[in-house]
């Protein structure tokens, strides 16, 4: 039935005309049913391994040209963790007086990191869990709807970017290394306890395989499409189960947070672009606080430098995810028993 309404969705959008149909098609069908009361189900690690096309398509993005671009980069990137503080400065009151969430749960709610981890860190230090996950995945759905919008209204892009080669324009030989490196890099990656392995793991090799010139090809068109696809199923399975009392409150005030974290993200995007440290489009895609996997997809949609705002991102994600745990028992610490 998920798959099902799912396509529905692609199907509608596609003949309406709208944008993105593989990705806003499957996510509003599975909302919207999921919202109605309807038992949809995710596709586990199906969903997963559709993530690793998007790490080969990131890795073979990584070239000698990009490498030597880094140093480039640095500026913008040392305002992350910045970034990250004044988010969580603003955040965790936000949660804890607007929203009434409890200090653990408001603190892992306000750190802009992976939805996943974010949430198995919150419930290892006894967190809401199901608070946790509902405003980790507002802060995604709310964020792929509007950041197109911005992009197309704002900044003026068109999103019918070229995503890839369709698979019959690739050669044998390339098409099984991509599927090497997707598998060899998630699994090993896994064994490793590499976090967002499905990502990173495919990534870290494909950038190795593309900067000794082996990969030369990003994953087909098909296989982004597809990616984009579960993608929208993921976010839209999120809400299953959810009653009007957590739309009122935890939805709400999830979507409200993230009015909050696109204010800052403005204020950021001005001063990269201003100072001239990265264009415009690829200044608001490196800051916006989005899923790694979802701005990627957006990034490569776009037509934007996916180089730069990767970069930015693995750096968000990175830092939360090692300092997160690490300020959180600080604080505890500090507050006593």
């Amino acid at each position: 039935m998920t798959l099902a309404l799912a396509a529905a969705g692609v199907a509608v959008f596609a003949a309406l005309g709208l944008p993105l149909p593989f990705l806003f098609g499957p996510m509003a069908a599975c909302l919207l049913a999921a919202l109605a009361g309807a038992p949809l189900r995710g596709l586990g690690q199906v969903s997963v391994a559709a993530r690793t096309v998007l790490g080969v398509a990131i890795g073979a993005a990584v070239t000698p040209a990009l490498i030597e671009r880094v140093p480039q980069m640095l500026a913008s990137v040392a305002l992350v963790p910045v970034y990250i503080g004044v988010i969580a400065l603003v955040g965790v009151p936000f949660f804890r007086r607007v929203c009434g969430f409890d200090p653990v749960t408001a603190f892992y709610a306000a750190m802009p990191g992976g939805a996943a981890d974010m949430t198995l860190f919150g419930q290892e230090a006894g967190a809401n869990v199901r608070q946790l996950s509902l405003v980790h995945a507002t802060r995604l759905l709310v964020i792929m709807v509007v950041a197109p919008v911005v992009l197309v209204q704002l900044y003026g892009v068109t999103l019918n970017h070229p995503i890839g080669l369709p698979a019959a324009e690739i050669s044998v030989a390339q098409m099984a290394l991509m599927v090497a490196v997707a598998l060899i890099g998630w699994k090993g990656g896994e064994r490793l306890g590499l976090f967002g392995a499905a990502i990173l793991g495919p990534l870290i090799l494909g950038a190795a395989l593309s900067l000794a010139g082996v990969l030369t090809q990003r994953p087909p068109r098909e296989a982004l499409l597809a990616a984009q696809f579960l993608i929208g199923i993921g976010i839209g399975v999120s809400y299953v189960g959810v009653t009007l009392r957590e739309l009122r409150d935890t939805v709400a005030g999830g979507a409200a947070f993230v009015l909050i974290l696109a204010a800052l993200a403005a204020v950021v995007t001005e001063i990269v672009t201003l100072s001239g440290l990265a264009p415009p489009v690829e200044g608001f895609l490196a800051f916006t606080p989005g899923g790694q996997a979802e701005m990627s997809m957006l990034a490569i949609i776009a037509g934007a430098d996916l180089g730069f705002v990767v970069l930015h991102h693995l750096t968000r994600i990175l830092i939360v995810i090692l300092g997160a745990p690490v300020l959180f028992r600080l604080l505890e610490r500090r507050q006593g028993p």
